[in-house]
């Protein structure tokens, strides 16, 4: 990888900076150097963070100096090669009540698109996406990359809370909120999935690489999956 950068982050960490352009065919070689991090680092290593064009390499200070840090991930990444494995990924469905009572901006992405509602929902659950990174709050999977027709702003006003299952969209990306939290991002529906949760092994239901579906459901369905179906109010964006 010639025109990756290393850039420093701290007394205990690198930044990888491999793209610097989002595109699904940067998630093999994310998943590569990931493993290779694994493999080199090992007990030294605390975590690794990918996101979309980077992976934040963080390590144990007391193990490894900054320069010894830094001359592992230049050595990785003299031969790094795409994990071609990483192309498929762990298929994920995530069921959704799509509603207006829990996903107020429907409304707006009629008004902006100039899609009914149907086709809005029929878009959005038609595609299968990419967890690109998990960050924002535990268990946050940032999701890509959402239908042109639907691509929307976020709002000018976050929300000073957002329901915990809320799925939404901002742009050309698309999520569900794992926990109540603000949040700005347009919400569309809500899932009966726990995203998150510190007693499960894996605590996070969402894992970067996987590929994710959501599958709509009728109001009946959710709520026999226990979910909650206390409303939220749409927020009035100001027009200019």
């Amino acid at each position: 990888m010639n025109t990756a950068r290393l850039e420093n982050a701290g007394v205990d960490a690198w930044l990888v900076r491999l793209f610097d352009r989002i595109d699904e065919a940067n998630m093999p070689w994310l998943m590569a150097l990931c493993d290779r991090c694994e493999r080199a680092f090992g007990e030294a290593l605390v975590d690794l963070v990918p996101s979309y064009t980077t992976l934040l390499v963080q390590y144990r200070p007391q193990q490894l100096s900054a320069s010894q840090a830094r001359a592992l991930l230049a050595d990785i990444l003299t031969d790094l090669a795409p994990d071609e494995t990483a192309s498929a990924g762990e298929a994920k469905e995530i069921p959704v009540w799509y509603d207006a009572s829990v996903g107020p901006e429907l409304a707006r992405l009629e008004a902006e698109t100039g899609l009914t509602r149907d086709e809005v929902i029929e878009i959005h659950s038609g595609h299968e996406y990419r967890v690109f990174a998990l960050g924002f709050a535990p268990g946050f999977g940032f999701m890509g990359s959402v239908d042109p027709r639907l691509v929307t702003p976020r709002l000018a006003t976050p929300r000073k809370r957002v329901p915990a299952g809320s799925v939404a969209l901002a742009g050309r990306q698309t999520s569900a909120y794992p926990r109540v939290s603000p949040g700005g991002w347009n919400l569309l529906g809500r899932t009966p999935v726990t995203l998150f949760d510190p007693a499960r092994e894996r605590m996070s239901f969402l894992q970067v690489g996987d590929r994710v579906r959501f599958v709509a459901i009728g109001r009946e369905e959710f709520e026999r999956l226990g979910g909650d179906t206390t409303p939220v109010a749409p927020i009035q964006e100001e027009r200019p």
